[in-house]
């Protein structure tokens, strides 16, 4: 099975967990969103990847006047219409297709958000040439994403739980990494900062629907990890832990 049909069964099947879900959901990051939005006042927003629709109805409550939540899954892009209408966003739409090849014109956006769906992009050069083209000149780009520390130890950790509990992931970058992409986008990076979101084993593999064996097999790996590894995890008893998270922003160049 390729990666876009692996993304859209693994998301189909459990897009309403992800409405749901406290991880999602909630975060200081959303009402930053929000506010970024009332500051910027944006005519229309793009939302990638826009899983559940968190994001979307974050920049709607900031007053975005034209929001588009674009999405892979047909699934999700269900939930987000039906939570958009009893929200009483009537200024978001949803789009279907994949983040590689954007079906909109140059320029159409005031601003460009992402969250918490990055690291399953294939190609990522290509999706952040696609935002940059998009974006109106002096445009912003918002990237929340879970990031991959900059220790090898620590990133190859990372890796290897979040490709056990799901499938579809390709990489979560490090920051540096993500400067670098977006520079090579020809996007002004304009600053990042990081906090540690805190998961819950349980919620965690049960959100995505990870098959018993896998779950296992992260059991066996989190008790493996050694002690260096577990403390800046702080993974805990019930193989809970911590994942640095990420807000980058960026903007097109006027």
């Amino acid at each position: 099975m390729d990666l876009q049909n692996l993304v859209q069964q693994q998301f189909g099947n459990t897009a309403r967990n992800y409405l749901s879900s406290a991880v999602h959901a909630q975060g200081a990051d959303l009402a930053r969103l929000t506010a970024l939005t009332e500051r910027l006042a944006p005519e229309r927003v793009l939302d990638l990847g826009c899983g559940a629709g968190h994001a979307s109805f974050a920049v709607a409550a900031g007053g975005a006047r034209a929001v588009v939540a674009y999405d892979l899954s047909a699934e999700m892009l269900t939930v987000v219409a039906a939570a958009a209408t009893e929200r009483g966003h009537d200024q978001i739409a949803t789009r279907q297709g994949p983040v590689e090849m954007l079906p909109f014109a140059d320029g159409e956006f005031d601003l460009a958000v992402t969250r918490f769906s990055a690291h399953h992009w294939l190609d990522m050069g290509r999706v952040l040439a696609e935002a940059a083209r998009v974006l109106a000149p002096g445009g912003t780009l918002v990237v929340i994403d879970v990031i991959a520390p900059e220790t090898p130890l620590y990133d190859t950790v990372l890796q290897t739980i979040e490709l056990l509990r799901d499938a579809s992931h390709v990489r979560n970058y490090r920051v540096s990494e993500w400067r670098a992409m977006l520079t090579a986008a020809g996007l002004d990076v304009q600053g990042s900062d990081s906090w540690k979101l805190p998961l819950a084993f349980d919620s965690w593999v049960a959100r995505i629907g990870t098959p018993p064996g896998r779950v296992a097999a992260l059991r066996e790996t989190f008790a493996a990890l050694s002690r260096e590894a577990r403390d800046y995890f702080a993974v805990t008893a019930d193989d809970s832990f911590s994942s640095d998270t990420a807000w980058v922003e960026a903007r097109r160049p006027r």
